[in-house]
C-alpha cells in the first residue's frame, strides 16, 4: 500500500521516480482502510531532504501510511523557505487533538548545546510528554534519541572524547528475535554522525530499557522498551548515499577540518562515489517498526 502526503511535497515527485508508491490525497479519502498515522517532529535544517529520506522509507511497506508534519512554533528556521512551513507543516497545538498510531523525532545540529540552552527544548518536552497518552509508538533519531532518553529517564549525553563519530560503522544485534529485528543479519552498517554520546553507564542502569544494537565504535546504537512503544536509534539509517558527503564537505568549507568519514569513501578518497551499504537494514528496520505498531495499536486510536 502507498505513503499518503499532500500532493505538492516536493519529496512526492522524487518518491514517484523511485517507484516508491505515494497516493494523493484525494484519491486516499475514498479507500476505505484505516492507515496508520504518523506524525514527524521534523527538527533538522535540511527539512525537505529529511522529509523525502523518512518518506521513502515509511513508504517502503504493504500498509498505507497517513503523515503529519510538525514544526516548532518557538523555532525560526533559517534554512527552509517559510512559505513550506506555511504549506505542508503544522505545530503541535493545532495537532495535540490528534491520536497518532507513531511519532518520528529527527536530529538536530544542536547536540553540543545543554537540553535546556536548546531554544524550542521545552515545547519539545511538551510534545514528549503528551506523546505518552496520544501515540503508540514514538522512535526517537540520533539527538532525538538522545533528548528523549534524558526527558523520559534523565539519561545524559556527553562530548566524544575522540572528535566527531563520523562514518559507516558495523553493528550487531543482541536479539535477533526481536520484531525490530527481524531478519537482520548478524553484522548491518548503519551511518552516524555526531559530537556526543549516550552516558552507556546510566542506560545500563534503566531496567526499562533494553539494549537492541550495539557497535564496537558506535556504542549503544538501538534501544527500546520492553512494549516497544518508544524506541530509540543513534544513528541515521534514514541517510542518503551522499548525505555524510555533503556534511564533510560542508564542514570543509567552514574551515572545520573533519576528517574522513570512516568506512564511507572506497580507498578513504573523497574524490571516489561511496557505496551504500545500509539501505536493505534502513528499509528493514522501518518496516518492522511499522509491522510492530500495526499489530499493537488500537483499532480506534481514541482508546489509547
Amino acid at each position: 500500500m502507498p505513503i499518503k502526503i499532500a500532493n505538492n511535497l516536493p519529496a512526492a515527485k522524487i518518491l514517484d521516480a523511485e517507484n516508491i508508491l505515494v497516493i494523493p490525497e484525494e484519491r486516499a479519502v475514498h479507500q476505505d482502510i484505516r492507515p496508520l498515522r504518523i506524525a514527524i517532529v521534523n527538527l533538522m535544517p535540511t527539512k525537505i531532504e529529511t522529509e523525502t529520506q523518512l518518506l521513502r522509507l515509511l513508504g517502503n511497506s504493504p500498509l498505507q501510511v497517513d503523515i503529519d508534519l510538525i514544526q516548532m512554533a518557538s523555532h525560526v528556521s533559517k534554512t527552509i523557505a517559510p512559505e513550506h512551513l506555511l504549506q505542508f507543516y503544522k505545530t503541535h497545538e493545532q495537532l495535540r487533538d490528534n491520536r497518532y498510531d507513531g511519532l518520528i523525532i529527527t536530529g538536530a545540529p544542536v547536540e553540543k548545546l545543554e537540553f535546556d540552552d536548546v531554544d524550542y527544548w521545552e515545547e519539545l518536552q511538551g510534545i514528549m510528554d503528551w506523546s505518552r497518552g496520544a501515540v503508540w509508538s514514538t522512535l526517537h533519531i540520533c539527538w532525538g534519541a538522545q533528548a528523549g532518553l534524558y526527558h523520559h529517564y534523565g539519561i545524559q549525553k556527553r562530548l566524544l572524547s575522540g572528535g566527531k563519530l563520523s562514518g559507516i560503522y558495523p553493528h550487531h544485534p543482541s536479539d535477533v528475535h526481536h520484531p525490530l529485528l527481524h531478519g537482520f543479519d548478524d553484522v548491518f552498517f548503519i551511518p552516524h554522525s555526531r559530537y556526543t554520546e549516550i552516558c552507556g553507564d546510566q542506560l545500563a542502569a534503566e531496567p526499562r530499557l533494553y539494549t537492541l544494537v550495539r557497535s564496537p565504535q558506535a556504542g549503544e546504537v538501538v534501544m527500546a522498551t520492553a512494549d516497544s512503544r518508544q524506541v530509540f536509534i543513534t544513528g541515521h539509517c534514514e541517510y542518503d548515499l551522499l548525505t555524510l558527503d555533503g556534511e564533510y564537505r560542508r564542514d570543509l568549507a567552514k574551515g572545520i577540518s573533519p576528517e574522513i568519514p570512516a568506512n564511507y569513501y572506497p580507498g578513504n578518497d573523497p574524490a571516489r562515489q561511496p557505496d551504500m551499504l545500509w539501505r536493505s537494514h534502513a528499509n528493514l528496520f522501518f518496516a518492522n517498526w511499522l509491522h510492530v505498531v500495526y499489530q499493537q495499536t488500537p483499532y480506534d486510536l481514541k482508546e489509547l
